[in-house]
Protein backbone atom coordinates (compact mmCIF):
# COMPACT_ATOMS: atom_id res chain seq x y z
CA UNK A 1 0.00 0.00 0.00
CA UNK A 2 1.73 3.37 -1.17
CA UNK A 3 -0.17 7.02 -0.79
CA UNK A 4 1.44 9.36 -3.56
CA UNK A 5 1.28 12.96 -4.18
CA UNK A 6 3.05 14.47 -7.16
CA UNK A 7 4.09 18.34 -5.85
CA UNK A 8 5.42 21.00 -8.33
CA UNK A 9 9.01 22.82 -6.97
CA UNK A 10 8.86 26.48 -8.02
CA UNK A 11 11.18 28.92 -7.65
CA UNK A 12 11.23 30.81 -5.15
CA UNK A 13 12.00 34.53 -4.84
CA UNK A 14 15.32 36.09 -4.46
CA UNK A 15 17.20 32.91 -5.06
CA UNK A 16 18.79 31.13 -7.52
CA UNK A 17 17.62 28.02 -9.51
CA UNK A 18 21.28 26.21 -8.10
CA UNK A 19 19.77 26.87 -4.58
CA UNK A 20 16.40 26.07 -4.93
CA UNK A 21 17.34 22.64 -6.21
CA UNK A 22 20.31 21.83 -3.94
CA UNK A 23 17.68 23.04 -0.73
CA UNK A 24 15.53 20.31 -2.45
CA UNK A 25 17.62 17.62 -3.42
CA UNK A 26 19.76 17.90 -0.02
CA UNK A 27 16.35 17.25 2.18
CA UNK A 28 15.79 14.07 -0.31
CA UNK A 29 18.87 12.39 0.61
CA UNK A 30 19.61 13.18 4.15
CA UNK A 31 21.78 10.92 4.93
CA UNK A 32 20.30 10.52 8.41
CA UNK A 33 16.70 9.44 6.60
CA UNK A 34 18.40 7.38 4.34
CA UNK A 35 21.20 5.47 6.12
CA UNK A 36 24.11 7.78 5.00
CA UNK A 37 22.75 6.98 2.04
CA UNK A 38 22.43 3.86 1.58
CA UNK A 39 19.11 4.28 0.02
CA UNK A 40 19.10 6.66 -2.65
CA UNK A 41 18.90 5.69 -6.29
CA UNK A 42 19.31 7.29 -9.33
CA UNK A 43 18.63 7.49 -13.34
CA UNK A 44 20.94 9.34 -15.48
CA UNK A 45 22.50 11.34 -12.49
CA UNK A 46 24.86 11.50 -10.43
CA UNK A 47 23.22 11.62 -6.54
CA UNK A 48 26.13 13.48 -5.00
CA UNK A 49 26.23 16.29 -7.93
CA UNK A 50 22.24 15.51 -8.75
CA UNK A 51 21.30 19.39 -8.55
CA UNK A 52 24.57 21.05 -10.62
CA UNK A 53 23.37 18.27 -13.56
CA UNK A 54 19.86 19.67 -13.57
CA UNK A 55 20.67 23.22 -13.58
CA UNK A 56 22.93 22.17 -16.76
CA UNK A 57 20.31 20.70 -18.08
CA UNK A 58 17.56 23.54 -17.57
CA UNK A 59 20.92 26.43 -18.85
CA UNK A 60 20.85 24.29 -22.11
CA UNK A 61 17.55 23.90 -22.28
CA UNK A 62 17.18 27.75 -22.33
CA UNK A 63 20.00 28.32 -24.91
CA UNK A 64 18.21 25.37 -27.15
CA UNK A 65 14.93 26.94 -26.70
CA UNK A 66 14.90 30.61 -25.55
CA UNK A 67 13.06 30.44 -22.83
CA UNK A 68 14.75 31.77 -19.51
CA UNK A 69 13.35 30.74 -16.11
CA UNK A 70 10.97 33.15 -14.45
CA UNK A 71 10.09 33.55 -10.96
CA UNK A 72 7.95 30.81 -9.77
CA UNK A 73 8.35 29.09 -12.66
CA UNK A 74 8.89 25.33 -12.12
CA UNK A 75 12.14 23.89 -11.95
CA UNK A 76 11.46 20.44 -11.01
CA UNK A 77 8.58 17.90 -9.95
CA UNK A 78 8.61 15.61 -6.36
CA UNK A 79 6.96 12.02 -6.17
CA UNK A 80 5.98 11.50 -2.38
CA UNK A 81 5.18 7.92 -2.28
CA UNK A 82 4.64 6.85 1.57
CA UNK A 83 4.06 2.68 2.36
CA UNK A 84 2.13 1.10 4.39
CA UNK A 85 4.16 0.52 8.06
CA UNK A 86 5.20 -3.07 8.12
CA UNK A 87 4.80 -4.17 4.57
CA UNK A 88 7.34 -3.37 2.89
CA UNK A 89 11.27 -3.02 3.73
CA UNK A 90 13.73 0.18 2.01
CA UNK A 91 15.62 -1.59 -0.41
CA UNK A 92 11.60 -2.72 -1.82
CA UNK A 93 10.70 0.60 -1.31
CA UNK A 94 13.63 2.07 -3.60
CA UNK A 95 13.11 -0.24 -6.07
CA UNK A 96 9.01 0.63 -6.24
CA UNK A 97 10.39 4.03 -6.29
CA UNK A 98 12.32 3.28 -9.01
CA UNK A 99 10.18 1.70 -10.55
CA UNK A 100 7.58 4.41 -10.80
CA UNK A 101 9.84 7.56 -11.42
CA UNK A 102 10.83 5.22 -14.63
CA UNK A 103 7.51 4.60 -16.15
CA UNK A 104 6.23 7.98 -15.09
CA UNK A 105 8.81 9.72 -16.79
CA UNK A 106 9.17 7.23 -19.72
CA UNK A 107 12.84 7.36 -19.22
CA UNK A 108 12.68 10.65 -20.61
CA UNK A 109 13.77 12.75 -17.73
CA UNK A 110 16.35 12.28 -14.58
CA UNK A 111 15.49 11.83 -11.15
CA UNK A 112 16.26 10.30 -7.74
CA UNK A 113 14.52 8.36 -5.62
CA UNK A 114 15.85 9.04 -1.76
CA UNK A 115 13.65 6.24 0.98
CA UNK A 116 13.24 7.81 4.03
CA UNK A 117 13.42 5.38 6.75
CA UNK A 118 13.47 7.65 9.81
CA UNK A 119 9.41 7.27 10.57
CA UNK A 120 7.43 4.23 11.22
CA UNK A 121 6.02 4.55 7.65
CA UNK A 122 8.56 4.26 5.10
CA UNK A 123 8.82 6.76 2.20
CA UNK A 124 10.25 8.01 -0.94
CA UNK A 125 11.03 10.91 -2.15
CA UNK A 126 11.32 11.13 -6.03
CA UNK A 127 13.12 14.46 -7.41
CA UNK A 128 13.01 14.12 -11.30
CA UNK A 129 13.92 17.03 -13.49
CA UNK A 130 11.67 19.46 -15.25
CA UNK A 131 13.46 19.30 -18.15
CA UNK A 132 14.11 16.43 -20.46
CA UNK A 133 17.42 14.62 -20.94
CA UNK A 134 17.86 16.37 -24.44
CA UNK A 135 17.24 19.94 -23.08
CA UNK A 136 14.70 20.22 -25.87
CA UNK A 137 11.53 19.93 -23.88
CA UNK A 138 10.25 20.06 -20.65
CA UNK A 139 7.70 18.13 -18.25
CA UNK A 140 4.00 18.90 -19.29
CA UNK A 141 1.50 18.64 -16.11
CA UNK A 142 -1.72 17.52 -17.26
CA UNK A 143 -5.43 17.64 -15.64
CA UNK A 144 -5.95 15.06 -13.20
CA UNK A 145 -1.96 13.95 -13.19
CA UNK A 146 -2.60 13.36 -9.36
CA UNK A 147 -4.93 10.34 -10.23
CA UNK A 148 -2.66 8.52 -12.31
CA UNK A 149 0.21 8.44 -10.53
CA UNK A 150 -1.77 7.09 -7.97
CA UNK A 151 -3.02 4.23 -10.54
CA UNK A 152 0.47 3.28 -11.40
CA UNK A 153 1.63 3.65 -8.03
CA UNK A 154 -1.05 0.96 -6.84
CA UNK A 155 -0.36 -0.97 -10.43
CA UNK A 156 3.49 -1.36 -9.34
CA UNK A 157 2.60 -2.41 -5.31
CA UNK A 158 0.33 -4.75 -6.35
CA UNK A 159 3.11 -6.57 -8.61
CA UNK A 160 4.92 -6.42 -5.98
CA UNK A 161 2.76 -8.11 -3.89
CA UNK A 162 1.75 -5.31 -1.44
CA UNK A 163 -1.96 -4.12 -0.98
CA UNK A 164 -4.03 -0.69 -2.24
CA UNK A 165 -5.62 2.07 -0.60
CA UNK A 166 -9.07 1.04 -1.09
CA UNK A 167 -11.57 4.01 -2.38
CA UNK A 168 -13.80 5.63 -0.18
CA UNK A 169 -15.97 8.18 -0.03
CA UNK A 170 -15.70 12.14 0.46
CA UNK A 171 -17.36 12.05 4.03
CA UNK A 172 -14.92 8.65 4.63
CA UNK A 173 -11.94 10.21 4.34
CA UNK A 174 -9.80 11.07 7.00
CA UNK A 175 -7.19 13.81 7.68
CA UNK A 176 -4.41 12.22 9.10
CA UNK A 177 -3.32 8.67 9.12
CA UNK A 178 -2.15 7.05 12.59
CA UNK A 179 1.00 5.42 12.44
CA UNK A 180 1.68 2.76 14.77
CA UNK A 181 5.51 3.47 16.65
CA UNK A 182 8.55 2.22 15.74
CA UNK A 183 10.79 -0.32 17.22
CA UNK A 184 13.49 1.16 20.17
CA UNK A 185 16.57 -0.30 20.72
CA UNK A 186 14.53 -1.61 24.16
CA UNK A 187 12.30 -3.71 21.79
CA UNK A 188 15.34 -5.21 20.68
CA UNK A 189 17.10 -6.46 23.78
CA UNK A 190 13.79 -7.69 24.61
CA UNK A 191 13.28 -9.54 21.37
CA UNK A 192 16.61 -11.21 21.97
CA UNK A 193 15.82 -12.49 25.26
CA UNK A 194 12.99 -14.25 24.28
CA UNK A 195 14.91 -16.01 21.38
CA UNK A 196 17.50 -16.91 23.85
CA UNK A 197 15.32 -18.52 25.52
CA UNK A 198 12.96 -19.97 23.01
CA UNK A 199 16.22 -22.06 21.49
CA UNK A 200 17.88 -23.04 25.18
CA UNK A 201 16.39 -21.85 28.26
CA UNK A 202 20.28 -20.92 29.63
CA UNK A 203 21.53 -23.07 33.11
CA UNK A 204 22.53 -20.11 34.86
CA UNK A 205 22.62 -16.34 34.79
CA UNK A 206 26.32 -15.78 33.84
CA UNK A 207 25.45 -18.04 30.45
CA UNK A 208 22.76 -15.90 29.99
CA UNK A 209 24.85 -12.55 29.77
CA UNK A 210 27.42 -14.75 27.51
CA UNK A 211 24.20 -15.38 25.21
CA UNK A 212 23.83 -12.06 24.62
CA UNK A 213 27.76 -11.09 24.66
CA UNK A 214 27.39 -13.82 21.53
CA UNK A 215 24.85 -12.37 20.04
CA UNK A 216 27.12 -8.65 19.60
CA UNK A 217 25.62 -6.98 22.70
CA UNK A 218 28.52 -5.41 25.29
CA UNK A 219 27.54 -6.43 28.86
CA UNK A 220 28.74 -4.02 31.93
CA UNK A 221 28.18 -5.96 35.18
CA UNK A 222 27.87 -3.89 38.42
CA UNK A 223 25.15 -2.89 41.05
CA UNK A 224 22.95 -3.12 37.89
CA UNK A 225 23.06 -4.96 34.86
CA UNK A 226 23.66 -2.46 31.45
CA UNK A 227 23.86 -3.84 27.91
CA UNK A 228 24.94 -1.88 24.79
CA UNK A 229 24.50 -3.01 21.15
CA UNK A 230 26.39 -2.12 18.50
CA UNK A 231 24.48 0.76 16.80
CA UNK A 232 23.79 2.41 20.72
CA UNK A 233 25.01 5.07 22.03
CA UNK A 234 24.45 4.53 25.84
CA UNK A 235 24.11 1.56 27.82
CA UNK A 236 21.00 0.09 28.84
CA UNK A 237 19.87 -1.28 32.00
CA UNK A 238 18.01 -4.40 31.61
CA UNK A 239 15.64 -3.06 34.71
CA UNK A 240 14.84 -0.45 32.37
CA UNK A 241 13.26 -3.17 29.77
CA UNK A 242 9.75 -3.77 32.00
CA UNK A 243 8.53 -6.58 33.55
CA UNK A 244 9.63 -9.78 32.23
CA UNK A 245 12.81 -8.80 31.43
CA UNK A 246 14.97 -7.15 34.95
CA UNK A 247 17.50 -9.43 36.84
CA UNK A 248 14.89 -10.60 39.14
CA UNK A 249 12.71 -11.75 36.18
CA UNK A 250 16.06 -13.42 34.04
CA UNK A 251 16.51 -15.58 37.05
CA UNK A 252 13.00 -16.35 37.50
CA UNK A 253 12.72 -17.51 33.86
CA UNK A 254 16.12 -19.50 34.66
CA UNK A 255 14.19 -21.35 37.32
CA UNK A 256 11.33 -21.82 35.07
CA UNK A 257 9.08 -19.72 37.41
CA UNK A 258 5.86 -17.55 36.83
CA UNK A 259 6.36 -13.78 35.63
CA UNK A 260 2.98 -12.05 35.14
CA UNK A 261 3.97 -9.35 32.55
CA UNK A 262 1.30 -6.77 33.03
CA UNK A 263 2.46 -4.12 30.49
CA UNK A 264 4.35 -4.52 27.36
CA UNK A 265 5.30 -0.82 28.02
CA UNK A 266 8.42 -0.43 30.67
CA UNK A 267 7.24 3.10 31.12
CA UNK A 268 4.16 1.78 32.64
CA UNK A 269 6.14 -0.50 34.86
CA UNK A 270 8.33 1.76 36.14
CA UNK A 271 5.66 4.39 37.17
CA UNK A 272 3.81 1.50 38.84
CA UNK A 273 1.03 1.44 36.30
CA UNK A 274 -0.88 -1.28 35.13
CA UNK A 275 -1.81 -1.80 31.59
CA UNK A 276 -5.77 -2.53 31.48
CA UNK A 277 -5.02 -3.69 27.56
CA UNK A 278 -4.51 -7.19 27.71
CA UNK A 279 -3.02 -8.89 24.43
CA UNK A 280 -2.84 -12.60 23.69
CA UNK A 281 -0.13 -14.88 24.65
CA UNK A 282 1.35 -17.41 23.00
CA UNK A 283 1.96 -21.35 23.67
CA UNK A 284 3.51 -20.73 27.49
CA UNK A 285 6.29 -23.14 28.82
CA UNK A 286 4.73 -25.98 30.35
CA UNK A 287 5.34 -24.82 34.76
CA UNK A 288 7.12 -27.63 36.68
CA UNK A 289 4.50 -27.88 39.53
CA UNK A 290 6.63 -29.31 42.00
CA UNK A 291 9.47 -26.31 41.93
CA UNK A 292 6.28 -24.39 42.76
CA UNK A 293 4.99 -26.39 45.65
CA UNK A 294 8.58 -26.85 46.83
CA UNK A 295 8.43 -22.76 47.24
CA UNK A 296 5.62 -22.89 49.12
CA UNK A 297 3.16 -21.11 47.23
CA UNK A 298 -0.13 -22.40 48.46
CA UNK A 299 -2.63 -25.27 47.55
CA UNK A 300 -4.04 -22.07 45.53
CA UNK A 301 -1.30 -21.48 43.27
CA UNK A 302 -1.22 -25.34 42.58
CA UNK A 303 -4.49 -25.43 41.59
CA UNK A 304 -4.01 -22.65 39.45
CA UNK A 305 -0.39 -24.33 37.77
CA UNK A 306 -2.13 -27.38 37.16
CA UNK A 307 -5.16 -26.13 35.41
CA UNK A 308 -2.25 -23.57 33.14
CA UNK A 309 -0.63 -27.07 32.49
CA UNK A 310 -3.86 -28.70 30.97
CA UNK A 311 -4.24 -25.48 28.73
CA UNK A 312 -0.89 -24.93 27.56
CA UNK A 313 -0.52 -29.09 26.97
CA UNK A 314 -3.87 -28.46 24.83
CA UNK A 315 -2.79 -25.63 22.44
CA UNK A 316 0.32 -27.65 22.07
CA UNK A 317 -1.74 -30.85 21.38
CA UNK A 318 -4.18 -28.84 18.66
CA UNK A 319 -1.00 -27.32 17.05
CA UNK A 320 0.54 -30.53 16.88
CA UNK A 321 -2.52 -32.72 15.37
CA UNK A 322 -2.72 -29.49 12.95
CA UNK A 323 0.83 -29.89 11.70
CA UNK A 324 0.62 -33.58 11.66
CA UNK A 325 3.51 -34.07 14.23
CA UNK A 326 1.81 -36.37 16.80
CA UNK A 327 5.58 -38.34 16.87
CA UNK A 328 8.32 -36.86 19.18
CA UNK A 329 10.92 -37.95 16.56
CA UNK A 330 8.93 -36.11 13.70
CA UNK A 331 8.47 -33.00 15.89
CA UNK A 332 12.47 -33.18 16.77
CA UNK A 333 13.14 -33.45 13.39
CA UNK A 334 10.79 -30.41 12.37
CA UNK A 335 12.24 -28.40 15.14
CA UNK A 336 15.44 -28.98 14.01
CA UNK A 337 15.07 -28.59 10.13
CA UNK A 338 13.15 -25.11 11.44
CA UNK A 339 15.90 -23.85 13.12
CA UNK A 340 18.37 -24.82 10.18
CA UNK A 341 16.56 -22.97 7.81
CA UNK A 342 15.89 -19.94 10.06
CA UNK A 343 20.02 -19.88 10.76
CA UNK A 344 20.76 -19.81 6.82
CA UNK A 345 18.52 -17.37 6.13
CA UNK A 346 20.05 -14.97 8.70
CA UNK A 347 23.56 -15.86 7.23
CA UNK A 348 22.49 -15.23 3.94
CA UNK A 349 20.59 -11.92 5.10
CA UNK A 350 23.80 -10.57 6.67
CA UNK A 351 25.95 -11.85 3.63
CA UNK A 352 23.96 -9.92 1.24
CA UNK A 353 24.44 -7.03 3.37
CA UNK A 354 28.32 -7.21 3.65
CA UNK A 355 28.45 -7.21 -0.32
CA UNK A 356 25.92 -4.32 -0.79
CA UNK A 357 27.80 -2.43 1.13
CA UNK A 358 31.08 -3.39 -1.14
CA UNK A 359 29.40 -2.34 -3.90
CA UNK A 360 28.10 0.67 -2.94
CA UNK A 361 31.81 1.82 -1.16
CA UNK A 362 33.94 0.12 -4.57
CA UNK A 363 31.31 2.18 -6.84
CA UNK A 364 31.97 5.19 -5.27
CA UNK A 365 35.44 4.82 -5.46
CA UNK A 366 35.31 4.10 -8.78
CA UNK A 367 33.49 7.33 -9.29
CA UNK A 368 36.02 9.20 -7.50
CA UNK A 369 38.98 7.45 -9.64
CA UNK A 370 37.31 8.80 -13.04
CA UNK A 371 36.67 12.49 -11.35
CA UNK A 372 40.02 13.20 -10.16
CA UNK A 373 42.55 11.19 -12.82
CA UNK A 374 42.53 14.24 -14.53
CA UNK A 375 44.17 16.22 -11.82
CA UNK A 376 46.24 13.59 -10.82
CA UNK A 377 47.95 13.30 -14.15
CA UNK A 378 48.43 16.82 -14.54
CA UNK A 379 49.95 16.12 -10.68
CA UNK A 380 52.49 13.69 -11.87
CA UNK A 381 53.49 16.31 -15.00
CA UNK A 382 54.28 18.65 -12.80
CA UNK A 383 56.44 16.13 -11.00
CA UNK A 384 54.52 15.73 -7.70
CA UNK A 385 54.72 19.68 -6.68
CA UNK A 386 53.96 19.98 -3.05
CA UNK A 387 51.94 23.68 -3.66
CA UNK A 388 49.60 21.92 -6.51
CA UNK A 389 48.90 18.97 -4.11
CA UNK A 390 47.93 21.40 -1.51
CA UNK A 391 45.94 23.23 -4.23
CA UNK A 392 44.20 19.60 -5.17
CA UNK A 393 44.44 17.99 -1.89
CA UNK A 394 40.51 16.40 -1.74
CA UNK A 395 40.67 14.70 -5.74
CA UNK A 396 44.26 13.68 -5.27
CA UNK A 397 43.51 11.97 -1.42
CA UNK A 398 40.21 10.19 -3.12
CA UNK A 399 42.36 9.03 -5.83
CA UNK A 400 44.69 7.20 -4.27
CA UNK A 401 42.63 6.16 -1.71
CA UNK A 402 40.91 4.76 -4.65
CA UNK A 403 44.49 3.11 -5.87
CA UNK A 404 44.80 1.58 -2.71
CA UNK A 405 40.82 0.01 -2.72
CA UNK A 406 41.78 -1.53 -6.46
CA UNK A 407 45.29 -2.82 -5.18
CA UNK A 408 43.14 -4.66 -2.41
CA UNK A 409 40.53 -5.99 -4.45
CA UNK A 410 40.61 -9.57 -5.96
CA UNK A 411 40.01 -9.83 -9.42
CA UNK A 412 39.43 -7.53 -12.54
CA UNK A 413 37.58 -4.20 -11.59
CA UNK A 414 34.14 -4.32 -12.43
CA UNK A 415 32.00 -1.90 -14.29
CA UNK A 416 29.73 0.45 -12.65
CA UNK A 417 26.66 -0.86 -14.83
CA UNK A 418 28.32 -4.23 -13.66
CA UNK A 419 28.20 -3.65 -10.11
CA UNK A 420 24.13 -2.18 -10.59
CA UNK A 421 23.33 -5.16 -12.13
CA UNK A 422 25.09 -7.02 -8.85
CA UNK A 423 23.39 -3.97 -6.85
CA UNK A 424 19.71 -4.91 -8.61
CA UNK A 425 20.14 -9.03 -8.06
CA UNK A 426 21.37 -9.48 -4.64
CA UNK A 427 18.61 -6.66 -3.40
CA UNK A 428 15.89 -8.45 -5.02
CA UNK A 429 17.36 -11.66 -3.47
CA UNK A 430 17.43 -10.23 0.00
CA UNK A 431 13.75 -8.73 0.00
CA UNK A 432 12.94 -12.73 -1.26
CA UNK A 433 14.96 -13.65 1.77
CA UNK A 434 13.38 -11.48 4.25
CA UNK A 435 10.08 -12.53 3.08
CA UNK A 436 11.31 -16.29 3.79
CA UNK A 437 13.31 -15.23 6.73
CA UNK A 438 10.09 -13.95 9.15
CA UNK A 439 7.50 -17.16 7.92
CA UNK A 440 10.86 -19.28 8.50
CA UNK A 441 11.44 -17.65 12.19
CA UNK A 442 7.34 -17.87 13.01
CA UNK A 443 7.41 -21.36 12.40
CA UNK A 444 10.93 -22.29 14.21
CA UNK A 445 9.74 -20.15 17.74
CA UNK A 446 6.48 -22.41 17.48
CA UNK A 447 8.22 -25.57 16.69
CA UNK A 448 10.20 -24.96 20.01
CA UNK A 449 7.86 -23.90 21.55
CA UNK A 450 5.77 -26.94 21.48
CA UNK A 451 8.81 -29.35 21.94
CA UNK A 452 9.86 -27.32 24.74
CA UNK A 453 6.02 -27.82 26.59
CA UNK A 454 6.34 -31.17 25.40
CA UNK A 455 9.87 -32.33 27.13
CA UNK A 456 8.50 -30.57 30.10
CA UNK A 457 5.14 -32.27 30.36
CA UNK A 458 6.51 -35.84 29.45
CA UNK A 459 9.28 -35.38 32.00
CA UNK A 460 6.07 -34.00 34.56
CA UNK A 461 4.55 -37.19 33.76
CA UNK A 462 7.71 -39.64 34.24
CA UNK A 463 8.32 -37.95 37.95
CA UNK A 464 5.03 -38.46 38.87
CA UNK A 465 5.07 -42.20 37.47
CA UNK A 466 8.41 -43.12 39.01
CA UNK A 467 6.85 -41.59 42.33
CA UNK A 468 4.03 -43.41 42.12
CA UNK A 469 5.97 -46.48 41.66
CA UNK A 470 8.16 -45.47 44.90
CA UNK A 471 5.14 -45.06 47.06
CA UNK A 472 3.60 -49.07 45.81
CA UNK A 473 7.50 -50.52 46.88
CA UNK A 474 7.52 -48.76 50.41
CA UNK A 475 4.12 -50.29 50.92
CA UNK A 476 4.87 -53.85 49.57
CA UNK A 477 7.17 -53.56 52.16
Amino acid sequence: MAATRLIPMHLQKSRSMGQCLKERTDYAKNDEKTEAGQFVSSYECDPSTVDLEFEITKNQYAVNTGRNPKEKDVIAYQIRQSFKPGETTPEEANQIGYETAMRWTKGKHAFIVATHVDKAHIHNHIVYNFTTLDAQHKYKNFFLSSFSLRRLSDLICLEHGLSVIPEKKPGEWQNRTTYPKKETKRDDIRNLIDSIFERKRPDSFDEFLRALEGNGYEVKRGKYISVKGKEQKNFLRLRSLGNGYTEKDIEKRIASEVIDIVSDDPRNVIAGKRAEQKTEKKVDTVLDIQSIIAKNKGPGYERWAKLHNIKAISKTLIFLSEKGLGDYEKLSEAAKEATDKFDYLSARQKEIEARLAEIKALRQHIFNYSKSRKIYMEYKTRKFDANFFEEHREPLTLYQAAKDAFKKYDGPIPTIRELDAEFQKLVKEKNQIYSEFKIARTEMRELLSAKQNVEHFLGEQNRLEQDIQKKKGDTSL
